[in-house]
């Protein structure tokens, strides 16, 4: 996986066929869902002048592992609900930082991909030409 001078690895556990040599697709999914959270969270503090002392954001999700490896017609491959926890220590008004939270949301990137539909396309360039 690579992007500019980013370099990244994805792999699967032993046990799904894969080395085990880095991270799952799942799970670098979820951190860019965390990751783009705390982001915007932190982002928007500031600029509402709100004190955050210690942030976390947990993301969970259930699957069922069947549905991607071809078990059961019936069975999504991807995630059926995904979670987040937000964990905030900080001296704000409980009201200030619910806004704070609706308001880091509303703009964050991943929230909105994780949390709406939208449409996606495949190409292919096979041996060097598009088919």
């Amino acid at each position: 996986i690579e992007e500019g001078s980013w370099k990244l690895a994805a792999d699967l556990p032993v046990k799904a066929g894969g080395d085990d040599t880095a991270p799952t697709p799942g799970m670098l999914g979820r951190g860019a869902l965390a990751s783009c959270l705390a982001i915007a969270i932190s982002m928007w503090a500031a600029r509402a002048n709100i004190q955050i002392d210690a942030l976390e954001v947990e993301v969970q999700a259930e699957f069922d592992a069947r549905g991607q490896y071809g078990v059961g017609e019936d069975i999504a491959a991807g995630y059926q609900e995904v979670r987040y926890v937000i964990a905030i220590d900080s001296p704000a008004p409980e009201d200030d930082v619910v806004r704070l939270l609706e308001t880091a949301e509303r703009h964050s990137p991943y929230v909105d991909v994780f949390g709406r539909g939208q449409s996606m396309r495949r190409s292919l360039r096979l041996n060097g030409r598009d088919v």
